[in-house]
């Protein structure tokens, strides 16, 4: 039986204009992130899950000092001090960079500005996406579960990428079910939307580069898209998709430029693939993956062959992902277990012994309280979806879970996932919203209860 999405909003919901719903929504996803902002402070910490705002922090330090991409000290993952790396991303660090430029070396301030674009994009992003998707009571109670979600409102205050990729994910997502809307309703696509479907792809590929991974499923669903509706359209699909591609290509060349210059070899964007491939896939896993090797045991430096030290950082990166994939072809067998074990890390919710209690009160009364209902949301829309628009978000869940399956898996990795499960989460909270409400007007109608009118 295939399954709709339920049409019928929670009670309340009907109350109040989506408009204004929106708005109490959003004060609050501001507030909280405002608050979890000045909670931090305005120094640099070695907080959970959120290390690399260290080294995006030296970085921008870096920049304005005038001594370009480079890093002060010997630093992560093995560059030496005063070398150039690759290994962040560009574009946020030049956001650092500009903020420092503006009001002084004073974290605070980005983690208020992070804060309260967070604050605002996520849900009405969100929301957007469980409109065009789903419907509007979807997208509402979307929105207000990513307000109060505990791990954005955490990352939205730390000085990682992780929050304003989710949001030029999801604007990528709304961008895509746009054009298949223009397809339903037109019968054609306006190249205009190619040039904003490219910017949004091109601002989440310079936040994280594993996007790109995505990118070829996103084109072949829209192409398959614009064929279902009509021939012809297919054409201005492909005009659109190639704007789109025109500026992904612009927004990357000139680091690509910067890149051989810096390191006198290829390298498309950043260097981490083969730092994270060959760690993540390292014999000292064994056949059970370590998300963080532990204190005492061997460094993450220290499992780097010492023959290839004397290598640049580029020049380490692709010699790291030939070693790693010559350690897969060892034991193909180890490498299909040890990525099955993966799953268990990156979709955790239970609490563990060698995570803080911050951590694990996080963990749980996030991800952990809404999983069921982002599984059976999940299942129970699949074929409806598969007949439907809503496959891209599936596709997308599916291709960025198998990446850090077969790569390196850490729960902050997972969080562009969650916004996604969040929508399916919402389906499952008006599902049952619905049943019980249908329940309560049958009781109301068996006793003759009712308001007269």
């Amino acid at each position: 039986m295939t399954a709709n999405p339920p049409k019928f909003p929670l009670t309340k919901l009907k109350q109040l204009k989506t408009s204004w719903w929106l708005i109490i929504i959003i004060t609050i996803a501001v507030l909280s992130r405002l608050a979890m902002s000045v909670y931090i402070g305005d120094s640099i910490h070695h907080l959970p899950g959120t290390f690399d705002e260290v080294s995006y922090d030296m970085l921008a330090q870096q920049l304005l000092s005038g001594n370009g991409f480079t890093v002060a000290e010997d630093w992560w993952p093995a560059t030496r001090a005063g070398e150039p790396t690759a290994h962040w991303s560009y574009l946020y660090t030049l956001f650092l960079t500009a903020v420092y430029a503006i009001f002084g070396h004073h974290p605070l301030a980005v983690r208020i500005i992070q804060a309260i674009l967070a604050g605002i994009l996520i849900p009405l992003l969100v929301y957007r996406v469980g409109q065009r998707y789903f419907n509007s009571s979807v997208g509402l109670v979307a929105a207000g579960l990513s307000a109060v979600y505990i791990y954005f409102i955490y990352y939205a205050a730390a000085l990682v990428t992780e929050t304003l990729y989710i949001v030029t994910a999801l604007w990528t997502l709304d961008l895509a079910g746009k054009l298949v809307d223009q397809l339903k309703t037109t019968n054609s696509v306006q190249w205009k939307d190619g040039f904003l479907l490219g910017l949004a792809l091109a601002i989440t590929i310079l936040l994280r580069q594993v996007f790109l991974f995505f990118v070829p499923i996103l084109f072949i669903w829209l192409l398959w898209q614009s064929y279902r509706y009509r021939l012809k359209s297919v054409f201005q699909m492909m005009v659109t998709l190639a704007v789109a591609v025109s500026i992904v290509v612009v927004s990357i060349v000139p680091w690509t430029i910067r890149n051989y210059q810096a390191f006198n070899t290829f390298v498309l964007l950043n260097t981490n693939a083969g730092f994270a491939f060959y760690w993540g896939n390292h014999p000292i896993h064994g056949y059970n993956f370590i998300s963080i090797l532990p204190e005492g045991g061997p460094t993450y430096f220290e499992l780097i062959p010492p023959e290839l030290l004397s290598l640049n950082e580029a020049e380490l990166d692709r010699a790291l992902l030939k070693r790693s994939v010559e350690i897969i072809q060892e034991d193909p067998l180890r490498y299909l277990v040890l990525s099955t074990s993966r799953i268990r890390d990156f979709f955790k919710f239970w609490p563990s012994p060698e995570s803080g209690i911050v951590s694990n009160i996080s963990r749980v009364l996030s991800f952990g309280i809404l999983l069921p209902f982002m599984i059976y949301g999940f299942i129970r829309h699949i074929s409806h979806s598969l007949l439907s628009k809503g496959l891209i978000l599936y596709l997308f869940i599916l291709n960025y879970s198998a990446i850090h399956f077969l790569s390196w898996a850490l729960i902050r990795y997972r969080l562009p996932i969650d916004a996604i499960l969040i929508i399916f989460a919402s389906l499952t909270i008006i599902e049952i919203s619905t049943a019980i409400e249908r329940r309560q007007f049958k009781l109301q109608d068996s006793l003759g209860i009712g308001s007269a009118r």
